[in-house]
C-alpha cells in the first residue's frame, strides 16, 4: 500500500493548503468539504491507512530472531551489552496522528450515520493494530485519541499504563467489529468485518495469555476475560462459514500454496500484501531465503524439526534412533507441512525451464534445514526483488489456533473443539491418527526440550501445532514473549546429525552426493561436493561450525557466542533520542543504564 498512500498525500497536499502539520486543524476549504462531505473522499482518505499494516518483506522475514531459527549472525538484542537505548527504534507515531486527524474530522452531517461509522470502524481498527504493535514492543505506552497541536500541554506527557492502554486497543477494535460494513472482498487485501474479528482474537490472546504468565504484572485476575474475549471472536469467523481451510491441492501442496500462489487463495487467507508486477510492487522472498550473501540465512535448528510428527500422529522423538538418523531418514514419514517448509526428499527448482534436484545448500544453510515457505521454485527469481507471491497477513488457520489455544487456556477445549481445530490442521497435512480426541498424553521430549512447567497434554500439543504450522510468519517471537518463555532464545543452534567426517552424504537420495564435512582438507574433493570445515578453529579463530562430538554428531553453529535472555527482553527499550526529547516517558525496566 506504499504507493497507495504517496498517490493519497500528493492529493491530500492539494486539498489542505493552509494546513502545515497533519496534527493541526484545517482551515475549512471547498476541498477540504470534498473529502470529508463524501463518501468517496473518505475511503480515498481511509486508503492511506494501509500503510500501518506490515509489508510483505516484513512478513516473510518476521521469523528471522526466533527460537527455532539459526542464522549468519547472533543478534545483537541477545548479546550482553550489544543493545540498549542507543540501538533501539519504533517509537514514532505518524500514522497515529493521520488517523486520529480522519476521526476527528469524519463527521459530515451530509453523509449517513453508517457510512461514517463504517470509516471510522476502519480507522479505529488501524488505530487498534498500530497501538498493539506498540504495546508489544514497549509495553506501556501514551493513548493518544486526538490530533495533537503543536502547542498541546498533553504533548510532552508521561506513558499510560498498559491496562489503559489494551482497554482502549479493546474498545476499538469492538467499533471496527460492530460498524465495518464490509463482509467480503474478493481481492483478500481490504479490512472486513470477519478481518476484524480475526485481528481481536490475535490480540486477546495474546494479552490473555501475557497476563496469565507475567504474574509480576499483577494482572492475572484479568486474563481469563482477554481469553474469553478471543475465543469469542475466533468463533465468530469459524461460524461465519465464509472461510476454510485450503485443501485443493491435496496433502502434498495444499499448505504451500498459500505461500507460493500470486493471488491469494481467497479460501483461507484472510488478509494478504498482494504484488503487482504491472506496478513494481515485488518483494524479495526468494532473494531472502536463497541468497549466500543477502539476509540472515536462516534456518530451522534440529531441535525444532524434532517436533513435526511422525504421519500417524505419533512423536517422532518415540524413535529409539531418532538422535543418530541421517537427514535423508529423519524426514520421512513426517507430517507433510515439513516437506513443504524445508527443502527435503525429491524437492526440484525450475533452472532455465528446466527441474533440477535441490538439496538443501550449505552456501546457504547452517543447519541443513533449508526454509522454502515463501519461495517460488523458479531460480529466476533468486537475484533481487522480483517475487509475485503473495504475502498472507491473516489466514483462517490462524483463527483456529487462536480459538484451540484460548479455549485450552481456560480449561474448556472440548474434543469437538480440538477435531474441527488442531485436528483439522493436521489432517490437511496428512496425518492419519491423534486428529479427532483429546490428547491424554505429555510428549516429553515437547515438554522437556521447550515447556518444562508444563504438564497438560493438550497445551503442549497445541502450542506445537502453532509453532509448526504458523512457522516463518512473524509469530514466533511475541508467542515467546506471551508465554513468559524467554529462555528458549538460549537454545542451542543445532543441525542434522552427521555420522561421520569425510564421507560424503547424499541428502535427497538421487545417487548424487551433495556435501562433506571435514576437519582437515580433503587431498582431493568430489566435483559438485559441497565441503565444510567442521574443525575446531578456523583462520585462527574459533570455527563457528562443528560437529557436536567433534567428529560426529549434530551440526553446530555459532555456539561460541553467549546468547543470554533477561526479564528486561521482554520489552524493548525506549529509544535514546525519544527519552531525551521528553525524559516524562521514562524507561523501560532493566534499560536504564
Amino acid at each position: 500500500m506504499k504507493a497507495t498512500k504517496w498517490l493519497f498525500f500528493a492529493v491530500l497536499m492539494i486539498i489542505f493548503t493552509s494546513c502545515q502539520k497533519l496534527d493541526q486543524q484545517p482551515e475549512d476549504t471547498a476541498t477540504g468539504e470534498a473529502v470529508f462531505n463524501s463518501e468517496n473522499g473518505l475511503a480515498l482518505y481511509a486508503n492511506s491507512f494501509y500503510d500501518i499494516l506490515p509489508t510483505a518483506n516484513n512478513i516473510h522475514r518476521g521469523d528471522e530472531m526466533s527460537d527455532y531459527g539459526a542464522r549468519s549472525q547472533v543478534p545483537d538484542f541477545l548479546r550482553v551489552g550489544a543493545y540498549g537505548p542507543q540501538q533501539s527504534d519504533g517509537w514514532d507515531w505518524e500514522d497515529l496522528r493521520n488517523v486520529n486527524f480522519f476521526i476527528a474530522n469524519c463527521n459530515s452531517p451530509l453523509l449517513s450515520t453508517e457510512v461514517k461509522n463504517n470509516y471510522i470502524g476502519l480507522a479505529r481498527f488501524f488505530r487498534a493494530w498500530f497501538y498493539f504493535d506498540k504495546v508489544k514492543r514497549f509495553g506501556d505506552v501514551p493513548w493518544i485519541s486526538k490530533p495533537f497541536t503543536i502547542d498541546d500541554p498533553n504533548l510532552f506527557n508521561g506513558r499510560d499504563n498498559r491496562t489503559v492502554v489494551m482497554d482502549s486497543i479493546l474498545a476499538d477494535i469492538n467499533y471496527a467489529c460492530q460498524n465495518i460494513t464490509a463482509t467480503n472482498d474478493a481481492t483478500r487485501s481490504l479490512i472486513t468485518k470477519d478481518v476484524a474479528y480475526a485481528f481481536k482474537s490475535r490480540v486477546c490472546l495474546f494479552e490473555g495469555t501475557f497476563r496469565k504468565y507475567h504474574v509480576a504484572y499483577n494482572l492475572s485476575g484479568s486474563a481469563n476475560q482477554w481469553l474469553q474475549e478471543a475465543a469469542n471472536a475466533a468463533e465468530v469467523v469459524i461460524q461465519g462459514n465464509r472461510f476454510s481451510l485450503n485443501t485443493a491441492g491435496g496433502e502434498e501442496l495444499s499448505y504451500r500454496q498459500l505461500f507460493t500462489s500470486d493471488a491469494p487463495v481467497a479460501q483461507e487467507i484472510m488478509l494478504s500484501a498482494v504484488m503487482n508486477a504491472s506496478l513494481n510492487v515485488l518483494n524479495d522472498a526468494n532473494w531472502w531465503w536463497t541468497s549466500a550473501t543477502y539476509g540472515a540465512r536462516l534456518s530451522f535448528t534440529r531441535t525444532f524439526v524434532n517436533t513435526y510428527l511422525n504421519i500417524d500422529g505419533t512423536p517422532f522423538t518415540n524413535k529409539s534412533n531418532y538422535a543418530t538418523m541421517t537427514f535423508a531418514e529423519e524426514v520421512k514419514g513426517r507430517d507433510k507441512r515439513l516437506q513443504q517448509t524445508i527443502r527435503m526428499g525429491d524437492y526440484k527448482r525450475l533452472n532455465g525451464g528446466k527441474p533440477e534436484a535441490a538439496p538443501p545448500v550449505f552456501s546457504y544453510t547452517y543447519t541443513g534445514y533449508q526454509p522454502i515457505k515463501w519461495t517460488v521454485d523458479n531460480t529466476s527469481y533468486d537475484g533481487g526483488t522480483r517475487n509475485t507471491n503473495s504475502i498472507c497477513i491473516i489466514r483462517y488457520a490462524e483463527v483456529l489456533l487462536n480459538y484451540a489455544e484460548a479455549k485450552t487456556e481456560l480449561g474448556v477445549l472440548s474434543a469437538t473443539d480440538w477435531n474441527n481445530t488442531i485436528g483439522a490442521l493436521r489432517r490437511r497435512a496428512g496425518i492419519t491418527g491423534n486428529t479427532s480426541s483429546l490428547p491424554t498424553q505429555v510428549d516429553p521430549y515437547l515438554q522437556q526440550n521447550y515447556f518444562k512447567e508444563t504438564s497438560d497434554p493438550i497445551l503442549l500439543e497445541v502450542r506445537r501445532e502453532r509453532g509448526i504450522e504458523l512457522a516463518l510468519e512473524g509469530f514466533r517471537f511475541y508467542d515467546i514473549v506471551r508465554w513468559h518463555k524467554g529462555e528458549l532464545m538460549d537454545l542451542p543452534w543445532n543441525g542434522f546429525y552427521v555420522p561421520a567426517l569425510n564421507t560424503p552424504l547424499d541428502l535427497n537420495e538421487d545417487g548424487i552426493l551433495d556435501v562433506c564435512f571435514f576437519q582437515q582438507e580433503p587431498a582431493q574433493r568430489i566435483p559438485g561436493v559441497t565441503y565444510v570445515n567442521v574443525g575446531p578453529t578456523i583462520s585462527g579463530g574459533v570455527n563457528p561450525q562443528q560437529l557436536k562430538n567433534s567428529t560426529s554428531g549434530e551440526l553446530t553453529w555459532l555456539n561460541n557466542i553467549n546468547r543470554h535472555w533477561e526479564e528486561k527482553h521482554y520489552l524493548y527499550p525506549i529509544p535514546q533520542e525519544d527519552y531525551l526529547l521528553n525524559p516524562n516517558i521514562g524507561q523501560n525496566p532493566g534499560w536504564e543504564n
